[in-house]
């Protein structure tokens, strides 16, 4: 096949070719925007799921729904290692910027300024170069209390927004590596416009363990957000968003090929579209068979053992490699805790600090007390094929 004419999209937060099965999610977001616009109350969106569901993607078309309906919005991704308050300097100043250089002097939008001056004073947040060239305002966000300060800064730059006769949407990614205190300070944030019913809304993305992170840090976090479930696709929603793309290029499938490709994906977005383009550019003719998706699996595999699985292996210790191939022996499903121990050879307290790591790495989490999964969809059968000959003789007890 022509490989120019290929439909499919592969990558981090490429997005496919069509979105299949998250219509309903989208329209509720929708619904959300406007109801903020308009000054009435709305439960936010926090994205839940492994990796490849989806989230950014989904995330992304949120943000683009959000501008078109005339918000500023911004997509942010949560490091590892920064604050949250270091996260959010740049993107709220350029927002503040934005509105106090549109048309008419707003007194709001330069409070705006001044209280974000005293937020970044507060919090030694380090911000390089950037100067506001604006006083900060004593007594607004400068406590150094982060729970306390960013309700001041989100109810200032909400009030600017409301002066401006629009609003702001933060959509934040990888919402796992916040530190707990953090996570608590944005939901107390989020609270407060919420009451004030300011024009300012959250969106989220995050692996499984952000909804009881969220739980932890505040009892109300669902009321203010709902937490849908991003999964895996249905086997009939899969098909559709293999046979939708090349059937525009007048190119079909063969039913052993679907549910070849179906089978090893698992009906995961972003494994569908992996093979859904390494199939076009093997096959030669159409309808695309069941041999030339054989054939195909051969070369996704080895591109994802180089990419997509590697990159989350390489930052493993040695200790946590050996837990997670201790896992890989049971398979995809959920393990406790204790099992893993025993098929390590070792007694369950030696092993918890190595859970705890794989936990905050994004690497695993914990779908009910003393349980463990993989976030990571098919890590199990990587672990297999890189870490073949396991137990290593000196990881046996």
């Amino acid at each position: 096949m022509d490989p120019v004419r290929n439909p499919f999209s592969p990558g981090a937060g490429t997005p496919p070719p069509a979105f299949i099965g998250r219509n309903a999610l989208l329209r509720k977001a929708d619904v959300a925007l406007q109801r903020i616009q308009l000054g009435r109350s709305a439960r936010s969106l926090i994205l839940v799921g492994l990796r490849g569901v989806g989230k950014t993607v989904l995330l992304f078309r949120i943000r683009e729904q959000a501008a078109a309906a005339g918000y500023k919005a911004i997509m942010l991704e949560t490091p590892e290692n920064k604050s949250l308050a270091e996260l959010l300097f740049a993107p709220l100043r350029q927002i503040l910027l934005s509105l106090d250089a549109m048309e008419n002097i707003s007194t709001k939008a330069k409070r705006g300024l001044r209280v974000l001056k005293s937020f970044a004073s507060g919090l030694k947040v380090r911000i390089g170069e950037v100067e506001l060239g604006i006083d900060a305002e004593l007594g607004s966000a400068d406590s150094g209390d982060l729970e306390s300060d960013l309700g001041n800064l989100f109810e200032a730059v909400g009030e600017a927004a409301a002066d401006r006769k629009t609003a702001v949407a933060l959509c934040i990614d990888e919402l796992q590596y916040l530190r707990e205190t953090d996570l608590s300070a944005l939901i107390m944030a989020v609270h407060r416009v919420a009451q004030k019913q300011l024009p300012l809304v959250v969106f989220g993305a995050g692996l499984p363990q952000i909804v009881a992170t969220a739980g932890r840090s505040k009892s109300y976090a669902e009321r203010l957000f709902e937490f849908p479930d991003i999964g895996a696709l249905t086997s009939a929603e899969a098909r559709e968003a293999l046979t939708g793309p090349v059937g525009q290029e007048q190119v079909t499938f063969t039913e052993g090929a679907l549910e070849e490709i179906v089978r090893v994906t698992e009906g995961y977005p972003y494994f569908l579209q992996q093979w859904g383009y390494e199939v076009w550019n093997t096959a030669k003719v159409s309808p695309i068979d069941l041999a030339t998706v054989r054939a195909a699996s051969h070369l996704v595999v080895e591109g994802l053992d180089e990419s997509f699985f590697r990159v989350r292996f390489d930052r493993l210790t040695p200790r946590e490699k050996a837990y997670l191939r201790a896992m890989a022996e049971g398979g995809p499903r959920p393990q406790r805790s204790g099992d893993i121990a025993e098929q390590m050879g070792v007694k369950v307290t030696s092993v918890a600090p190595v859970r705890n790591s794989l936990i905050k790495k994004g690497m695993l989490y914990s779908p009910a007390h003393g349980e463990n999964a993989f976030t990571v969809p098919l890590f199990d059968q990587y672990m297999i094929r890189v870490m073949p000959l396991w137990p290593e003789p000196r990881d046996r007890p």
